[in-house]
């Protein structure tokens, strides 16, 4: 089978990169697909991830002007399109483009969408004014008539279910980056927490709690990894908290499996998600997470009080209580961690690239009938 992924990148350290990595890989290995990737404007040819060697990849080039950035856009897939002669396509962009690729390429074959952000993103600092809500009206309404157009529209988790209007959804979660042999001792006073710094994720929250925390267990660290941003003033912040030096700051890493071993506690303190990866590659290395019930993701991953610790969204001292407790209970951490990773082989790749299989097969037997 002939697969196309169309995206933007797949050369950064980002979740939608990570995830392609890994299903796009095993279907070329496993499954014998033969897979090209058509990125835009990718000037990087060393990818932050492993992908697998059997992959062809296609860079469109285009600037200009919106109109004129569009058109040659729409040009160049074509031709790289026709050129390729594709089974399946899958889109994988989460910009408004993404929405339209069926139209621009007049639908040569069976389209499949995959949403790997909740319409949360459009989540303002602030209040957001009466004119950002009306833009966000009208753009969800665009992206639920493009929708329309894809033979499935993929999204990663039940409660995505809820943010579109469409009879083609289907959820297919991610796959996860590795289920290692070996696991967290637990017995490490380090909490950890990645991804990038940005309001998403919600930093200035868990800096906030962390204080009770480290207040009366000042031995304990707090280690955050992804892409700095000095426009947070996360160290600011965390210096005007008294907290600065049990909280580190770190650039992304590519090993950060070896990060969650050595870590005995996951904070998660995102505002929204499109799925909260973390939380499974952390639990698979049996470290138990405490993370915001914020929409969607972590409801779906994590057991309250089973395999880790949900807190209504928000509620920054609750947050603080849940890492407390299991600081003070290694029995709790022990037997949360034991569930976590126990819970999380639901997402071993070999299940979620299954599913992925079954459904690209359906659409081409449907195809040729």
């Amino acid at each position: 089978m002939k697969l196309i992924y169309i995206v933007n990148r797949v050369d950064g350290p980002g979740g939608l990169e990570r995830v392609l990595s890994i299903k796009a890989s095993m279907l070329a290995d496993r499954y014998n697909y033969d897979i090209h990737i058509v990125t835009l404007n990718q000037d990087e040819d060393k990818l932050f991830y492993d992908f697998s060697s059997k992959l062809t990849y296609h860079n469109i080039t285009v600037s200009g002007n919106p109109l004129v950035y569009i058109y040659k856009y729409i040009t160049k897939l074509r031709s790289v399109i026709k050129k390729l002669n594709p089974d399946v396509i899958a889109v994988c962009d989460d910009g408004l483009k993404g929405f339209l690729v069926p139209v621009f390429l007049g639908k040569p074959c069976p389209m499949i969408y995959e949403r790997h952000v909740s319409k949360n993103v459009e989540i303002q600092k602030g209040t957001p004014s009466l004119s950002h809500k009306i833009k966000a009206s009208i753009k969800f309404g665009f992206m639920n008539f493009g929708g329309k157009f894809y033979d499935h529209f993929i999204v990663l988790t039940k409660g995505n279910l809820k943010e579109w209007n469409l009879k083609n959804l289907k959820v297919i979660p991610n796959p996860l980056s590795f289920y290692p042999n070996e696991q967290s001792t637990l017995q490490n006073k380090k909490a950890i927490a990645v991804g990038k710094q940005s309001f998403q994720k919600g930093y200035d929250r868990l800096l906030k709690s962390w204080k009770p925390v480290v207040e009366k267990y000042p031995d304990w660290t707090l280690d955050i990894y992804g892409t700095i941003s000095k426009e947070e003033r996360l160290d600011e912040l965390a210096r005007n908290l008294g907290i600065l030096e049990t909280v580190n700051f770190y650039a992304p890493v590519r090993n950060i499996a070896e990060k969650y071993q050595e870590a005995s506690i996951y904070v998660m303190s995102s505002r929204y998600e499109g799925f909260g990866m973390v939380l499974t590659e952390a639990m698979a290395y049996g470290v138990p997470c405490v993370s915001f019930d914020c929409p969607y993701g972590p409801s779906d991953i994590i057991s309250d009080k089973k395999n880790g610790l949900l807190v209504e969204n928000g509620d920054i001292d609750g947050l603080s209580r849940s890492i407390l407790s299991l600081v003070e209970n290694p029995e709790s951490r022990t037997l949360m961690g034991k569930n976590a990773r126990k819970a999380v082989k639901r997402y071993l790749p070999e299940k979620i690239t299954a599913e992925w299989d079954v459904l690209f097969t359906s659409l081409t037997n449907n195809t040729s009938k």
